[in-house]
């Protein structure tokens, strides 16, 4: 009898259709039945060994709930036996849906055993499940957004580094970090066997995007690092595995059903008695053409359109021509933020477009040293700190900076203009609101926000809280103001004002938006407390 070894994971969901992702243990007939009637099945696809389904639902009635469970050749392996938890249900939106409820948050170190002591505190996406478990007829959100770090490539656990220690000599590189695609398969298992975030991911859809960690620290920070990490033998196995675990286990999940039916990739995977070639051979285009896939992806629910961009493989890293996005992924962007009529717009983007004050600058000030505009020198100077400082955010990318905060202002007006653009982060694991202005041209007439939310579970020096707090600051600012004469950098044609924060600790940020009005809520998670609201207002 075939058996689950992942999922299920709920993830695309409409008002008639749903995908459902499931790893189990030898190829099968997946299927979802729900009480209602409603239900799908899907062969299951190989790759290194592993075998997936992506089971399309239909059948659905808008603004229904129904329960659902899964088979494996006809097996029922979903709901688990004695499960503690109530059953996974798809809740689908009515046809004039008003209310949508949108959490996030990002950064997320896998939660060790029950019982055992948690160095970096409770978990808020487990807190956000015992909640809801608690009290099933409670408000939960209407899709969970992930935005990157889901697992964390080079920072493993301990019982990881003892399994990776069994499997392979940890003296030889890349060491106690991951090295292949059944690594990153183990790393999945670690985080999303978690028994809360495993019934959690069954129940509320989830929409997901990739950031560093997810392959290696500052991966892509520049052409210099690129160079020497193909240098290395061990690191086109490690950027190639890390490609494909994301397109099985998180990419093909955001995609809508006829979208995926369109993909010529998911396709030939399905076709192949084993897809592994196939899938890596799309990884290593991925890897050398920034423009030969695009990650980023849009979702609309309602009249709330989401655009979650990839801020990591689209880079252009060339110093003459940096660039957060390559001039495809720009357009596509830019097409999608202005093609129709919306209420809100959502822009994921895993790095926050506005940073502290003096980060900001810091940042501008070292791309510009990185271009040369003070010398080899300075260059080399720059070079080495942008590595060690983590300088790699939007203002890195002065250009691409300038761009995204023009196509901001630009969907933000005319008659048809949304009540609010907010662009959603993580990353920095600390969460604040921040509020910019206009302050040489008309401003947009949409409310505009940096909602930044990071991390779900992980850990922040106390150095690093202090220098985020003078990040703000007034003396951060000047200080900032320096760096940038020194760099002889153009005015931002844009400033702004920390509103909210910084908060630090495990959290959670929900957007509620009904019709044009919209509201925020920060909730951290507290040992013994569960989730606690730290911030909320309307926006």
């Amino acid at each position: 009898m075939a058996r689950l070894r992942l999922g299920p994971l709920l993830r695309y969901v409409d008002g008639r259709t749903a995908t459902v992702w499931v790893e189990a243990d030898r190829p099968c007939t997946a299927e979802v039945r729900c009480a209602d009637g409603a239900g799908g099945s899907a062969r299951t696809f190989q790759v290194a060994g592993h075998h997936y389904a992506l089971v399309p639902v239909t059948g659905l009635s808008p603004g229904t709930e129904t329960a659902y469970a899964v088979t494996l050749d006809g097996g029922t392996v979903w709901p688990l036996p004695g499960s503690p938890f109530p059953p996974s249900t798809l809740r689908t939106p009515p046809d004039d849906r008003e209310d949508v409820r949108v959490t996030f948050g990002s950064c997320r170190w896998a939660a060790p055993p029950a019982g055992e002591h948690d160095p970096v505190g409770p978990d808020a996406l487990d807190a956000l499940a015992a909640r809801m478990a608690a009290d099933p007829a409670a408000e939960r959100p209407d899709v969970l957004l992930l935005l990157g770090d889901q697992v964390y490539a080079d920072e493993v656990s301990k019982p990881t580094r003892r399994w990776l220690a069994a499997r392979r000599d940890l003296s030889e590189p890349p060491g106690d970090e991951v090295a292949d695609y059944e690594e990153y398969t183990h790393l999945y298992y670690e985080s999303w066997l978690d028994p809360e975030v495993r019934w959690l991911l069954s129940t509320v859809p989830s929409c997901m995007v990739f950031d560093d960690h997810d392959v290696i620290d500052d991966w892509n920070t520049s052409a210099s690092w690129l160079a020497e990490m193909r240098a290395t033998p061990w690191w086109g196995e490690r950027v190639r595995s890390g490609l494909m675990s994301y397109w099985v286990y998180q990419h093909l999940g955001n995609l809508p059903p006829a979208e995926l039916e369109r993909d010529e990739l998911y396709a030939a995977v399905r076709r192949a008695p084993d897809g592994t070639e196939e899938l890596r051979a799309f990884a290593a285009r991925a890897d050398t053409d920034p423009a030969a896939v695009r990650w980023s992806y849009r979702r609309d629910f309602g009249r709330v359109r989401l655009l979650m961009v990839d801020t990591r493989a689209a880079r252009v890293l060339a110093e003459d021509r940096r660039a957060m996005l390559d001039p495809d992924e720009a357009r596509w962007l830019r097409e999608q933020a202005l093609d129709g009529a919306y209420d809100h717009l959502l822009i994921g983007t895993s790095l926050p477009w506005l940073l502290p004050h003096l980060i900001h600058d810091a940042e501008g000030w070292n791309a510009a040293l990185c271009r040369g505009e003070r010398g080899a020198r300075w260059a080399r100077f720059g070079e080495d700190l942008r590595r060690r400082a983590d300088l790699e955010h939007w203002a890195a990318f002065p250009a691409s900076f300038t761009a995204l905060t023009e196509l901001i202002a630009e969907a933000g007006s005319g008659p048809d203009a949304p009540a609010t653009v907010l662009v959603l982060s993580g990353d920095v694991h600390h969460a604040y609101v921040a509020e910019p202005a206009w302050p040489k041209g008309p401003a947009p007439a949409a409310r505009v926000l940096q909602l930044t939310c990071s991390p779900v579970h992980n850990s922040i020096p106390a150095s690093i809280r202090v220098g985020f707090r003078f990040g703000w600051s007034r003396a951060g600012r000047a200080l900032g103001r320096l760096f940038a004469r020194h760099g002889r950098l153009a005015p931002a044609g844009v400033s702004w004002r920390r509103t909210g924060g910084p908060w630090f600790g495990n959290q959670l940020m929900t957007l509620t938006m009904r019709g044009r009005d919209a509201e925020l809520r920060l909730e951290q998670a507290r040992r013994g407390k569960g989730l606690t609201t730290t911030a909320s207002r309307k926006i």
